[in-house]
């Protein structure tokens, strides 16, 4: 798939979910209990109070970055929020957030009393699909958030996995693979989740198959700062103790200063992917692995 196509295929989902508003002169018939259209009850952004909106209980994120969200609240508190948030209404004069949760708590920390918001009716099920939609278009969930999302799209959904790769804008075979993470050990989903182990190195280790196994392969990796190639042949010997593929030191990287490790481990929080740091007496060079064009974007957009 070509960027501009890869591209294109961004935001479906949402367009899908969230209909463009009928004129007013056409009735609005009361939607059904489930997949009914979404009504728009402020077609422009209404100024809401920070305390009467409540959080979404079906938020995938779990996660949020503390310097990123400081900069946007920073940013906030300058120039105001650029983009509305998307609520839904409750009883009593409350709202609960659909879309656009870092914004919200962003404006809290800014100070603001108020956030422009477009308010919608809709139901539970209609808001919990579009919140997952929402964080599987955009590049900042971890991996094991991702897996949930889909997960979550699976069981209380029944979509398929071309289904969910439709409506997100990606490749079934993406989907697949995040949905595999979920195999994982608990204990090592946690290192993926805290960016000690790669998307990869995640994939490679699957593997093997055995809990055990596994598990103590997700400490040597972490341990001794593999790469993902140096991780793949080490599962490989695992696997494959006959062939004789050599010992894992020889293709794995030298024990790593701790400074330049607590570095590398930084950069992999920061950027949301993988990171290796190669240093040698003060000179080097860091390189990054991106999976696909939506993390060469962010990429280019951290670094800018």
């Amino acid at each position: 798939m070509s960027t501009g196509a890869k591209r294109a295929a961004l935001g479906k989902g949402l367009e899908a979910l969230l209909p463009s508003k009928k004129p007013a002169a056409e009735p609005v018939a009361p939607p059904p209990a489930a997949a009914a259209p979404v009504t728009v009850i402020e077609g422009k952004p209404k100024e809401i109070p920070v305390e009467a909106i409540e959080r979404n209980p079906y938020q995938t994120r779990t996660r949020f970055d503390e310097t990123a969200l400081a900069e946007l609240s920073a940013s906030i508190a300058e120039l105001g929020v650029a983009q509305p948030i998307l609520v839904r209404p409750l009883p009593g004069g409350k709202f609960q957030l659909i879309a656009g949760e870092r914004r919200w708590l962003a404006s809290q920390r800014a100070g603001k009393t108020t956030v422009p918001a477009i308010i919608k009716e809709v139901s539970n099920e209609q808001a919990m699909e579009i919140t997952i939609v929402e964080n599987l278009q955009r590049a900042d969930l971890n991996p094991m958030e991702q897996a949930k999302a889909y997960q979550r799209l699976s069981s209380e959904f029944g979509l398929t996995q071309e289904q969910m790769a439709k409506r997100t804008g990606k490749d079934r075979a993406s989907v697949a693979n995040f949905l595999r993470l979920l195999k994982l050990p608990e204990s090592v989903q946690a290192r993926v989740e805290v960016g000690e182990i790669s998307f990869g190195h995640a994939r490679s280790l699957l593997a093997l198959e055995d809990v055990q196994l596994i598990e103590k392969a997700a400490l040597k990796v972490v341990q001794m700062g593999m790469s993902v190639r140096a991780t793949e042949t080490f599962v490989q010997n695992q696997l494959n103790p006959e062939r004789k593929l050599g010992k894992v030191e020889a293709v794995e990287d030298p024990p790593m200063d701790p400074n330049v490790k607590e570095a590398q481990t930084k950069l992999q929080r920061t950027l949301g992917l993988k990171v290796r740091i190669e240093d040698k007496n003060g000179k080097g060079k860091v390189v990054i692995e991106y999976a696909n064009v939506d993390d060469f974007d962010r990429l280019l957009e951290a670094l800018a």
